[in-house]
């Protein structure tokens, strides 16, 4: 069953019984409101006779009397305690017969259904020195009664019929409404599925309801979805561009290898070493690859205490006496405790650091400061810089600002998005400030721990 079906079935029928349940108790009110004001007239007209005309002992009363007073299609009687009629008159033979009498020492009124008509029937005691001696029993046919019930009736189930068909209508314009972006959203996923191409719905109104809402996410989705899409298909190409200049390379010695055999063996040395040089760029370039790959789709980092002014100051002093470099250390703090995982922090520095002995000769400085919530690392250079038109992309992967250095260098282009990854997932922030042959200072936070 449609949803348009579920919710049109839904409100009519939820408008239907509520209808039902409102009718049923006005008609119960009306009913009892009616018979208790013509109750209030008998009683009247009862308690009226009762102070006008004396009544015996013996509990008779002149039939004229009670003829004056005696409506059509009723009887008066005087009912004796033994339930005996004393006096009666009556317009209606068959009603008085049908109707015994009853004595009551309470005021009370009671409805009796008879040939299709509801007849009241009112009892009220007769005091004489402080005891009932009779009741006065006054019955009367409620003909109007009929008449209205009918009336009511047939006004509540017009009522009830024409809300249930407008309930209809509207149910099916409500359920287009809501179900129109949703039908949209449908139509967009077919295609998606048919054609393979991501796309987008079209929202024509912003309503800012829950249907709103749900397109809109579904339309972020697609953006992400088509982002990372993009991005695969950018990752692969240039994946499958690094490893074809080394498969190149080694494809050409081997062949020459194989026309001039190993006998010549200067040709011979050059072919070997070649192929080991770019069998050790395709190796690292894996494995920096597979590392890459790894921190995309991995779980989130174990968050330890990790002392950064400690980390620092072991590689600082590591890359100094490996590369003979000097490196400043500056620090604000004997200590500066950051939330991390060691092992992958101590990766950032190693990529920075190594992006700053590449690309300058002159000193290099490693800056540690702290405020209340972060720790901040700052390494800066003064090589050759990077274009200003430039720095947005440094981060990108297989990204090359000087493509041949970088390449006779070593650089896969994946370090600092490898970079960007870790401090993602320490959720820390990067930023990078550079000027062209002045140097180049990189700024990294961290949140610290409590």
């Amino acid at each position: 069953m449609k949803i348009t079906t579920k919710v049109n079935l839904f409100i009519t029928v939820s408008l239907l019984v509520s209808l039902l349940i409102v009718n049923t108790i006005v008609f119960f009110l009306f009913m009892k409101t009616t018979v208790n004001m013509e109750a209030h007239l008998v009683f009247k007209n009862a308690n009226e006779m009762l102070k006008k005309y004396h009544i015996s002992e013996s509990l008779t009363l002149d039939k004229n009397l009670l003829n004056s007073y005696m409506p059509s299609h009723s009887f008066i009687r005087i009912v004796g305690p033994t339930s005996t009629t004393i006096n009666q008159v009556t317009n209606d033979k068959v009603l008085v017969q049908k109707i015994s009498p009853t004595f009551s020492t309470e005021k009370n009124f009671e409805l009796r259904p008879f040939q299709e008509h509801q007849n009241l029937v009112v009892h009220v005691p007769i005091h004489q020195n402080h005891k009932v001696i009779g009741t006065l029993e006054i019955s009367e046919r409620l003909s109007g009664l009929e008449s209205r019930k009918d009336v009511i009736l047939s006004i509540m189930g017009t009522v009830t019929v024409v809300s249930v068909l407008l309930s209809f209508l509207a149910g099916r314009w409500l359920s287009a409404i809501i179900m129109k972006p949703i039908v949209s959203m449908i139509s967009t996923m077919e295609d998606i599925e048919q054609i393979g191409t991501l796309k987008k719905i079209g929202i024509q109104t912003e309503t800012k309801d829950e249907v709103y809402k749900m397109a809109a996410t579904f339309n972020r989705m697609v953006s992400k979805l088509k982002e990372n899409s993009d991005k695969q298909r950018q990752f692969i190409s240039d994946a499958s561009h690094e490893l074809k200049t080394p498969v190149t390379v080694i494809s050409s010695f081997i062949t020459i290898l194989r026309r001039h055999g190993t006998q010549d063996e200067t040709i011979a040395k050059e072919a070997i070493e070649a192929i080991y040089l770019e069998t050790n760029r395709m190796k690292n370039l894996t494995k920096t690859l597979l590392s890459l790959a790894e921190l995309e789709g991995s779980e989130p980092v174990d968050i330890k205490s990790v002392d950064l002014v400690s980390l620092s100051t072991a590689l600082v002093t590591q890359f100094m006496q490996v590369y003979d470099r000097p490196i400043i250390l500056h620090e604000n703090s004997h200590s500066i405790f950051i939330k991390g995982d060691e092992l992958k922090l101590k990766q950032v520095l190693i990529i920075f650091l190594d992006n700053a002995i590449k690309y300058s000769t002159d000193v290099i400085e490693v800056f540690l400061e702290s405020d209340q919530h972060k720790g901040i690392l700052r390494i800066k250079d003064y090589g050759i810089g990077i274009p200003e038109e430039e720095q947005s992309h440094v981060f990108e992967r297989f990204y090359r600002v000087d493509k041949a250095r970088k390449r006779d260098s070593g650089g896969s282009g994946l370090g600092l998005a490898i970079a960007k990854n870790i401090v993602n997932l320490h959720k820390g922030e990067i930023d990078i400030q550079s000027k062209e042959h002045a140097g180049t200072e990189i700024k990294v936070t961290f949140p610290l721990t409590n």
